[in-house]
């Protein structure tokens, strides 16, 4: 009598069986990466956001923290420092009650940037920055009892300290890229 000998290999069940578990650990990897990927935003529209809240920042904390129009005793002498005592831009230090310039190009204090609106980011004399028209900014000067700063504190309520919020937004972020500053009145 013969006997026959065992294969080795895999049963046509089991190949399909392996098929099946692949496919479906494969397809199920697959809607992971693609719902990742989804809900993240574009990695360079994120870093271009941000460089044009920077850009925006550093403008405006570069501007004079008082309007140069401001000098209620008449003395040249007289600093902001010594001059501004209550709040910057809504307690008189700053342009919303001196001199509110027409645009942006002639923005002379930190407080002239407060409510600043750019449909699509535009460089400081008002020109659209190209590749940029897709960025929308916003920016909020606050010189509330709530912005205070180091120890001890200097206060915006005591003409010292403002903080500058700007915000940039774009349609493919799920939310906008927000930088904040704080400027003092150091002259």
């Amino acid at each position: 009598m013969k006997t026959r000998r065992a294969q080795s290999g895999l049963s046509f069940i089991e190949l399909v069986a392996s098929i099946v578990i692949i496919s479906v650990a494969t397809f199920g990897l697959m809607l992971a990466v693609t719902s990742t990927v989804n809900r993240s935003a574009n990695p360079m529209v994120e870093t271009q956001a941000a460089a044009v809240a920077g850009a925006y920042l550093e403008e405006a904390m570069l501007a004079d923290f008082c309007d140069p129009a401001f000098n209620p005793d008449g003395n040249s002498a007289t600093t902001c420092r010594n001059e501004c005592t209550t709040r910057a831009c809504s307690g008189g230090c700053g342009g919303a009650v001196f001199s509110a310039e027409s645009g942006r190009a002639s923005f002379d204090d930190v407080c002239d940037y407060n409510g600043l609106t750019d449909s699509g980011a535009k460089d400081r004399n008002g020109n659209a920055i190209t590749g940029l028209t897709a960025y929308n900014v916003s920016v909020r000067i606050v010189d509330d009892a709530t912005v205070t700063l180091g120890s001890p504190a200097l206060s915006a309520t005591a003409g010292q300290v403002v903080r500058i919020e700007v915000q940039v937004s774009n349609p493919s972020l799920g939310s906008p890229v927000t930088l904040t500053g704080y400027r003092t009145n150091q002259q």
